[in-house]
């Protein structure tokens, strides 16, 4: 990029200045704009630096006044002794008070947004010049990086810890108003005590055989969080039609059986309660797509554009198509996906929930029900779903396997939570009524308000 080019990147001088100029008069102003605007946001690496310096003695709780801060900034070799006060005296003198501080703020911001925009664009520019990959990835790519900017993240600088250590306050503060919940409740209390709820950028693993609930259990948490969090649950499904799946979901919420769903023979009560539940979800947003072998790069397409996404689930894992069609190792293909799943996850910031199929070894683990439990090996087609996630959940039912362990009003799940990245593991017992594809938590531990 030659030196031409660079003097016409968008900048205003005088707004950076005086912004400096306006915390100089008004430290305290620090409080509005720490948030608005980072270092990395000044053109000029000087007024960066000085920024920096001021940073830093807002976060010790010292004065911010020409004495100090050309003291800091010589401590940090921005300028010697003799140097750089008639500098900091003239950013004193551009603005008399910090009454337009917030608007010297927005300035500087915007013009670090274009020329973030601008440095994008020759990113891909660049990347489509060189023809390497192939034309869908690197529309991807294009994607990718103008949705960091929409969603105000940009990834292409190195972040200092004192400013992620901001961050990290500010979350604890949340935390601590919040009584210790963080991410996103599954509306299941037992099971939000061990996981703390779902955290942002979280892949999630629901395994199990197939009979087992992995889908209702996932659409049960899809439903809560839709309810609970008023924000977009999109759910992704291979196996089922838009139709089978609503189905299901009116089937639990009404607690109507799904027998009698697929029949058509509904008593009057049943129809009441049919009404009921489906105005309720009328009211949800949750988002429903159908396509049959579908990418994660075709996902990660469709989700870019939905707004207030709280929640997405995938079911289920081996049936979404692999990038490269031409492999013919599933295994390989498979790790590919679950490697693409946490990727979105993180570039979306939301939890993912993504059901997957156990292989069968379990099932040839001795007679006993017991030593049919699910362990992290049962993961089916590639140790690379283990690696990936986040948190693996299984979901195991010991009337699956002896029927005489089956109660009259459903039966008992363990939800095993067999990797907590950020916890403990643990199992939390479930009701489970199969009739109404419903998990529901045992009486005496609190269902959340």
């Amino acid at each position: 990029m030659n030196d031409d080019f660079l003097k016409k990147l968008p900048f205003s001088l005088i707004a950076e200045q005086s912004l400096l100029g306006a915390i100089l008069s008004d430290p305290d102003c620090f409080n509005d704009i720490t948030e608005r605007v980072k270092a990395t946001d000044f053109y000029l690496t000087e007024h960066s630096q000085i920024y920096t310096a001021m940073l830093e003695l807002f976060k010790a709780s010292k004065q911010i006044d020409i004495v100090t801060l050309i003291d800091m900034l010589v401590k940090r070799g921005v300028y010697t002794k003799s140097g750089g006060e008639d500098y900091i005296r003239t950013l004193g003198q551009v603005v008399p008070n910090s009454l337009n501080v917030l608007d010297y703020a927005d300035i500087v911001k915007e013009k670090s947004l274009l020329r973030t925009l601008i440095d994008a664009c020759n990113e891909i520019s660049d990347t489509a010049y060189s023809e390497e990959g192939k034309a869908s990835e690197i529309i991807n790519f294009a994607e990718s990086k103008i949705f960091e900017l929409s969603q105000g993240r940009d990834t292409r600088n190195f972040k200092h810890i004192s400013d992620v250590i901001g961050e990290v306050f500010i979350s604890l503060n949340e935390l601590a108003s919040n009584s210790g919940s963080h991410g996103t409740n599954t509306g299941f209390s037992g099971l939000d005590n061990v996981l703390a709820g779902m955290g942002n950028s979280d892949l999630i693993i629901v395994g199990a055989r197939p009979g087992m609930g992995k889908t209702s259990f996932a659409l049960n948490i899809a439903t809560n969080v839709a309810t609970q969090t008023k924000k977009k649950v999109c759910i992704f499904s291979l196996e089922m039609s838009a139709e089978q799946l609503v189905s299901r979901i009116i089937s639990s919420e009404a607690m109507v059986e799904s027998k009698a769903m697929r029949t058509g023979k509904l008593s009057t009560e049943q129809w009441d309660n049919i009404a009921h539940a489906a105005d309720k979800l009328a009211g949800c947003d949750i988002l429903i797509d159908d396509t049959s072998n579908i990418t994660v790069s075709g996902m990660i397409g469709k989700l870019r554009r939905v707004e207030n996404l709280g929640l997405v689930v995938v079911d289920y894992l081996q049936l979404m198509q692999g990038e490269n069609t031409k492999s013919d190792n599933r295994a390989q293909v498979v790790g590919d996906i679950s490697r693409g799943l946490k990727l979105m996850a993180k570039e979306l910031n939301v939890p993912i929930i993504c059901c997957a199929q156990l292989s069968r070894d379990n099932e040839k683990r001795g007679t006993s029900s017991n030593s049919k439990r699910p362990v992290l090996s049962d993961l089916r087609d590639s140790g690379s779903i283990e690696q990936d996630a986040d948190i693996v959940i299984f979901i195991h039912r010991e009337e699956y396997y002896n029927q005489e362990a089956k109660g009259e009003g459903g039966s008992v799940a363990e939800i095993i939570v067999a990797k907590n990245r950020h916890g403990s593991t643990d199992s939390v017992k479930m009701g489970w009524i199969g009739s109404y594809t419903k998990f529901r938590t045992i009486v005496n531990v609190e269902e959340p308000s």
